[in-house]
């Protein structure tokens, strides 16, 4: 049976529900949601997660988070965990948990029940030193935020706590009881004597010294290596037992704690230990990122507002990538005022569209599990669902066309977005007729803007940038001399394919001076 400590509640403090949430019954959600592959967020929490399956930390990013002031209840925790002193506490308190799991682990796979038992014991210690050690720092930390400051009282009340004191306190003496314990072996033979030491000489500096002489340069070693097994073997668990039935009552309390205390894990502070990983992983993250001059905010988030900017945002799994190889990350910026909904991106091919469109999603994303955005400034909306609906190839096993499979993809988004949905389109209808193209996306992007939400539409139709207030024109840009080439910056103009159009005819020899080059041949 296991004393369990009580959730202390200290004058002026709020109760503690976790780090993740400012509520008790918040719901984690255990599947990735259906747009993180379009948007490469999978990419994203794939790498922050990486080395740390034992925490199972995709849950808490595949869960939004439903309010702006749950939002800012993670800001003031990633503002606190900035300080150094207090991210390396409660790194350190993270290792002393992962050595302690190991240790269980460890005691687990042990097959003479003494030695689990000592395994056991060490365990229980070094989760005693990790608790006191992260109080220790969290009361240096100057904390402002609610959260940690819930935690730090209730890992004060529970350090204090009859449970815990006891647990510590019998923790310490049976491992001094167990170094106290002194004895002799004698050996004859193939024949093993333990007995109780009693103060008979100690050889050990002795024999050291007469073999000293013998000491030689470097040579080589033929010596057999034996494996260090963690396991005792039969002769030495033999000695064990032989030295148990000398100290009969040291090794008695040994089994008896195995069994009484099999409970002593805090489940606060086991949450605890899990829940930091989110923060933890994030920052380490991002950090690279920030080195390499790129710039991460702490967003304003709205759930009523749908006036949203980003200045120098990017696409972070894009950034991921290109930073570890120096390469430059391109970065942009936007927004939407009054009456505007829609950015209706177009240009070339190959111009940074499909990225503007995945940087903006990911912003609102990230922006609704309270973690930095990328960008030096951001304003986002606080939303209810997120729709994606990017290009995908010849399916052969489903026999319907491409066409047709848009238009039921497209139709499923419609049924159930609302006024306060964000939606992502990228290059819908490019198999069908330019006429036809027309025609479906201004219905498709009517009807969005008949529901006043918040969205991306990446086109080749230019037509769609001009329905009404609700849309904005971005263009991908081209170098100026060099239309073929791509600036990947997107700039806020009105839509007229010229760009397109040149960059096309120079990619395939008809603008007019190669042609004037070829007639005259």
């Amino acid at each position: 049976m296991s004393e369990a400590a009580p959730n202390p509640r200290p004058d002026g403090e709020p109760p503690f529900h976790g780090i993740l949430f400012d509520e008790a019954d918040a719901v984690i959600e255990p599947d990735q949601p259906a747009f993180f592959a379009d948007l490469n967020l999978d990419q994203i929490v794939e790498a922050v997660t990486a080395g740390r399956a034992e925490y199972d930390l995709a849950p808490f990013f595949y869960t939004r988070l439903r309010t702006a002031e749950a939002i800012a209840y993670r800001h003031e925790i990633l503002r606190d965990l900035a300080d150094r002193a207090l991210a390396e506490s409660v790194a350190w308190f993270a290792g002393q948990m992962r050595a302690m799991r190991e240790h269980l682990a460890q005691a687990a796979k042990l097959h003479y029940p003494r030695q689990r038992q000592s395994w056991f014991l060490d365990a229980v210690a070094i989760y005693c030193d990790a608790v006191t050690s992260l109080l220790d720092g969290l009361t240096r930390a100057g904390l402002r935020s609610r959260g940690l400051r819930a935690f730090r009282s209730y890992l004060a009340g529970y350090a204090a706590s009859a449970a815990f004191t006891r647990l510590r306190a019998e923790t310490e003496r049976l491992k001094d009881h167990l170094a106290a314990i002194t004895y002799c072996l004698h050996i004859r033979d193939n024949r093993i004597t333990v007995a109780r030491y009693d103060g008979e000489a100690d050889y050990t500096a002795d024999v050291a010294v007469t073999f000293e002489t013998f000491k030689q340069g470097a040579v080589e070693d033929y010596r057999v290596k034996f494996h260090d097994l963690m396991d005792m073997n039969h002769v030495e668990a033999g000695i064990l037992d032989l030295v148990a039935e000398l100290y009969p009552e040291v090794f008695a309390a040994l089994r008896d704690y195995g069994e009484r205390r099999r409970g002593y894990l805090d489940q606060t502070v086991a949450a605890f230990d899990r829940e930091v990983q989110f923060y933890i992983a994030y920052l380490e993250f991002i950090a690279p990122l920030r080195a390499a001059g790129l710039a991460l905010c702490y967003p304003r988030v709205s759930g009523k507002s749908k006036e949203v900017t980003g200045s120098e945002v990017f696409d972070m799994a894009l950034a991921a990538k290109l930073v570890p190889q120096r390469l430059p990350v391109v970065t942009n910026d936007f927004g939407l005022n009054g009456p505007e909904r829609i950015f209706v991106v177009s240009g070339p091919n190959q111009g940074g569209k499909t990225t503007f469109a995945r940087t903006f999603g990911q912003m609102h994303y990230l922006a609704s599990i309270g973690v930095p955005v990328p960008g030096s400034r951001a304003r986002m909306f606080l939303f209810d669902q997120m729709f994606t609906h990017f290009e995908r190839g010849e399916n052969l096993q489903d026999l319907r066309g491409k066409l047709e499979d848009d238009l039921t993809r497209v139709h499923a988004i419609l049924a159930r977005a609302t006024p306060a949905s964000v939606v992502i389109m990228n290059e819908i209808f490019t198999s069908t007729a330019l006429r036809d193209a027309v025609f479906l996306g201004t219905r498709v992007l009517e009807q969005i803007i008949g529901l006043d939400l918040l969205g991306v539409c990446v086109t080749f139709v230019d037509e769609l940038a001009s329905l009404g207030p609700a849309t904005v024109s971005m263009v991908a840009a081209v170098a100026p001399d060099n239309p073929a080439e791509r600036t990947y910056k997107l700039v806020r103009r009105p839509a007229d394919g010229l760009a397109y159009a040149v960059a096309i005819a120079e990619k395939y020899g008809l603008t007019y001076d190669r042609l004037r080059e070829r007639v005259a041949r």
